[in-house]
């Protein structure tokens, strides 16, 4: 098969898995899931023709997949892909382009570079923030806490790059007592510890309690979140943040999804003050609808990222006057992500991007209220796109989940949160029309009772 010909199956077959998703059940087919046991078998000893691998994925991957790129999935924080960012994430592959240096790659660095400017002006975020477009919410914390442990210490005339931590001033890092676990994982992973941080109690929503925040010590680093994972909520940047700002302290914003509430004139009073802050992550597979392996680092301090990241070799080209995009990540060769957030940007436009996550917000309050309407409890204030309901009793809550998933119209997931158990409703999908959401709706309601 030719090159043409097989990129034209691969194609038609993407597109035939799209059309599906409306209509399919959200859950992978149990009988196909049972079949993936077929495919292991020893490494293969001679060539299997392209065409045939193709149709072999096609064949027992397509109808094993969780239905994550559809409209009724709610289980993570994550949104499906518009359909323009899928179609330049297949240009971006075919180009194949290393986007470590501007030089050999200008078309892809460009577009990188007009992303973050936009990016920048969308989020109101300090125009001169270097960027860094990286794999995920997680890299990102990392990417910008990099900066952030470097800035610090250097500010006691200690430096990370050539000496390392060892012997190094302790710093204080202070986080909210429901910040993420990917947030743990990168501080984790820069050596600050996990389990030697500072946990300040948070309120009834899981905001950080500003009168809990304790005395901040120089060298510090004072990490904020924008979008509790559960209830949506933000904390309570302007004190924070300026309490933190009059004791020295790096300011580090986790804004995996609630960073996008800056784009929305209807919901950027939930972050205000959030602009305070030194460093913010985010990931823009989930609110921006791009494909996956699209998080994004930004630093008030450019150099600070850029001395935290940057590498030199002989055989690398040199700086030149156009950023180059490896001096602002983690990874030296990686592919050109900055191609479908700008593709994105370009497509939906400020209106466009803010109608989109008012939309899904607007969706989880009808969860709210229909799920309350029919006698469940609603757990939080239902602020942003989350929302969690519980079904009585833990037990009978997780019995009603799971005959939810079950039935397969929709798909949202259990989580335990200040001590209740409960189904977290997670609406973050360009593709979720309102008629799904009464479509999950009806199945929700009907399966909590058919469990009575």
């Amino acid at each position: 098969m030719s090159t043409t010909k097989l990129l034209e199956d691969a194609s038609l077959r993407a597109i035939a898995y799209l059309d599906s998703l409306k209509n399919r059940p959200v859950r992978p087919d149990p009988d196909a899931v049972a079949r993936l046991g077929e495919l292991d078998v020893p490494a293969p000893e001679k060539p299997t023709p392209p065409g045939e691998v193709l149709a072999q994925l096609d064949q027992f991957i397509s109808p094993a997949t969780m239905a994550m790129a559809g409209p009724r999935f709610f289980g993570f924080v994550i949104g499906g892909s518009l359909p323009v960012t899928v179609a330049a994430n297949w240009l971006a592959t075919a180009w194949d382009q290393n986007t470590g240096y501007a030089a050999p790659t200008p078309g892809a660095s460009r577009l990188e570079e007009i992303a973050r400017r936009w990016l920048l002006e969308l989020l109101d975020l300090p125009r001169d923030c270097a960027v860094g477009f990286v794999t995920g919410a997680t890299v990102a914390n990392f990417t910008a806490l990099a900066a952030a442990r470097n800035a610090v210490l250097k500010r006691c005339g200690w430096a990370v790059e050539a000496d390392g931590l060892f012997g190094a001033p302790p710093i204080q890092v202070v986080v909210g007592d429901e910040c993420h676990p990917t947030l743990l994982k990168s501080l984790g992973m820069l050596g600050l510890g996990r389990s030697r941080l500072t946990r300040v109690p948070v309120d009834s929503q899981g905001r950080m309690r500003a009168d809990k925040l304790p005395r901040l010590t120089a060298p510090s680093i004072l990490c904020v979140q924008a979008g509790n994972v559960n209830s949506g909520a933000f904390d309570p940047f302007e004190p924070l943040c300026s309490a933190a700002r009059d004791a020295g302290a790096w300011i580090h914003v986790d804004g995996a999804f609630g960073l996008w509430a800056r784009a929305s004139g209807a919901l950027s009073h939930l972050a205000r003050g959030l602009e305070l802050a030194d460093s913010w992550a985010t990931d823009s597979h989930k609110w921006l609808n791009v494909p996956y392996d699209s998080g994004i680092a930004f630093v008030r301090d450019g150099q600070a990222l850029q001395s935290a990241m940057a590498i030199t070799a002989e055989y690398l080209p040199g700086q030149g006057e156009r950023r180059n995009p490896a001096d602002f990540t983690p990874e030296l060769s990686r592919r050109a992500r900055g191609i479908e957030v700008y593709a994105a940007l370009l497509s939906l436009g400020r209106e466009g991007l803010a109608a989109m996550i008012e939309r899904n917000c607007a969706q989880a309050r009808r969860f709210a209220q229909e799920l309350q309407k029919a006698g469940f409890e609603v757990l939080n204030d239902v602020v942003l796109n989350q929302v969690v309901v519980r079904f009585g009793d833990p037990d009978r809550t997780r019995r009603i989940i799971e005959a939810i998933q079950r039935e397969g119209t929709c798909w949202a997931g259990v989580t335990v949160w200040q001590g209740h158990t409960g189904m977290r409703i997670s609406v973050s999908s360009w593709a979720t029309s309102d008629d799904d959401v009464e479509r999950s709706l009806e199945a929700m309601v009907r399966c909590a009772r058919e469990c009575s």
